[in-house]
């Protein structure tokens, strides 16, 4: 007989875990080559993986959407234990390391946001000519893309 309906099943199929994560089956696959993820196959060679790539994937979706590369998500997974669920203390966690990188994006964002504001309001738009931000191209000078836009 199969197994009852209302306890749990310890693993997940592909497929399951894509439908109930959100994420494409070929997402779940590029995470598990990079590592993010694990799963083991059965004797019929079939992914299986256990409840906690659930949370994990979830952790992994938040982080990217939070601009966070795969690298760093892959780090500060690693430091967590094995076929645990990722609990609310381990998000507190990986996030109190993220968040440092989140601010000083925000910033560069909000300086770039506030510079484009001031040199579209110039209307000439041409580095080479502006006399106000740009006199003689001297931004020319030290390598090519938006100087003033990006200061790196």
């Amino acid at each position: 007989m199969g197994q009852d309906a209302r306890i749990p099943r310890r693993e997940l199929g592909v497929g399951e875990v894509a439908r109930r994560s959100g994420v494409a089956v070929s997402a779940l696959h590029f995470y598990e080559a990079k590592g993010l993820i694990t799963s083991h196959r059965t004797g019929g060679n079939q992914r299986r993986y256990g409840r906690d790539v659930l949370r994990r994937v979830a952790v992994i979706k938040v982080a990217q959407r939070l601009g966070v590369p795969l690298a760093i998500i892959g780090d500060a997974l690693k430091t967590l234990p094995e076929a645990r669920t990722p609990t609310a203390a381990d998000w507190r966690k990986l996030s109190e390391h993220w968040r440092a990188d989140l601010d000083a994006r925000i910033q560069k964002l909000t300086r770039l946001r506030d510079s484009l504001d001031e040199c579209i309001g110039c209307g000439c738009l041409s580095v080479d000519t502006c006399p106000l931000r740009n006199p003689y191209d001297e931004l020319g000078e030290a390598g090519p893309g938006p100087r003033l836009l990006d200061p790196g």
